[in-house]
């Protein structure tokens, strides 16, 4: 690949049977061209995702985070802004960026290096909502599960009023519990795409510019005792050599093995890395993994991974059950890994 400013990845992944959120039900949105409502998980969700498998990479903690509340008039706590440290010795925040307003004037704020689309479907007809109703069941050990039954006046009854209730009645009391699909939601399942633009210009340096800061001028000197150094110019900070190392294994790791970890709660799903491309041409790469209309069937979409010059294709053998005639390695996502990271590293060694 030619020497660029940035690298632009995509990853193809199959979701099976999952939910990418459920604070509220699935996320979803409707694809008007094709008629069809379909799963996603938002670009804020996998930058989260991505970041904290960066951190576990690195084995640290991510930056620690003050949430503010305050006290009202009539005793109620209401929420305010987050305050984040807006230190780049933290990965996450060297890599997510941060912003923080103060309450004197001045606001500090970095736009984050990564940018990271949502992972939505591949094409809408190679992904679908499916529902179903579940059981919440414990009738495999009754004697220890019991069962509290109150009357219409709300009085609990006690268990000899409750059997002559059954015997009158004809009815059981079943240590399970029905919930109907309109409760459950839908999972996610079918082919899945992500993209991330990353800016090796702004990786691992921080603006020293007070017109719009990124630092504030105290955390510019604790950076430069901490073995930052400016850059030629002077208007900006660079990392230092040694962390720059760790952070790019570490990012190359996080962009290769990420999962959707925040509120995945009812279902599991491995959602595998069937294929990913890298460039520095965003248009090639996301040409190498597409779907196509099928010809000779309407409503189908066929997925493709195809050889483009400029492009470097690392494919699963697990691809193989979606897209035909593919060549794959158990390998492909360890020499992809190496390669986002030699990539990082050549663009970023003059740094200084």
């Amino acid at each position: 690949m030619a020497t660029s400013k940035y690298l632009f990845i995509r990853g193809l992944r199959e979701a099976t049977h999952t939910v990418f959120s459920v604070q509220d039900g699935q996320k979803t949105y409707y694809d008007p061209e094709f008629g069809r409502k379909v799963a996603y998980s938002s670009g804020q969700q996998v930058k989260r995702s991505l970041l904290d498998a960066v951190s576990e990479a690195l084995d640290e903690r991510r930056a620690p985070i003050t949430f503010n509340r305050k006290i009202t008039k009539d005793n109620a706590i209401e929420d305010k802004e987050p305050w984040s440290p807006c230190d780049p010795q933290y990965a996450d925040q060297l890599l997510g960026g941060w912003m923080r307003a103060k309450s004197n004037g001045g606001t500090v704020k970095r736009r984050s290096p990564l940018s990271i689309s949502a992972m939505r479907p591949l094409h809408p007809l190679l992904a679908g909502l499916a529902r179903e109703s579940a059981s919440f069941d414990r009738s495999d050990d009754p004697e220890h599960h019991p069962v509290r039954v109150v009357n219409a006046k709300g009085e609990e009854m006690s268990e000899e009023d409750i059997q002559n209730f059954l015997t009158s009645n004809d009815r059981t009391l079943p240590r399970r519990n029905w919930i109907p699909e309109d409760q459950v939601g839908p999972r996610a399942h079918g082919l899945y795409v992500f993209d991330v633009a990353i800016d090796l210009t702004r990786l691992f340096t921080v603006s020293t510019n007070q017109h719009e800061p990124e630092l504030s001028k105290e955390k510019i000197e604790e950076l430069k005792e901490a073995g930052w150094t400016l850059s030629e110019s002077g208007e900006d900070l660079i990392c230092p050599e040694e962390r720059r190392t760790e952070l790019t294994e570490a990012l190359a790791a996080g962009l290769i093995n990420w999962r959707v970890t925040s509120n995945q709660s009812r279902t599991y799903s491995p959602q595998a890395t069937l294929a990913l491309a890298m460039s520095d041409d965003a248009n090639r790469v996301t040409g190498s993994i597409r779907a196509d209309l099928a010809e000779e069937e309407d409503n189908k979409a066929v997925p493709v991974i195809e050889t483009v010059d400029g492009v470097r294709t690392y494919v699963m053998p697990a691809c193989k059950s979606h897209v035909a005639g593919v060549t794959a390695s158990f390998d492909a996502l360890d020499a992809a890994q190496r390669d986002i990271a030699a990539h990082i590293q050549s663009f970023t060694a003059d740094l200084g």
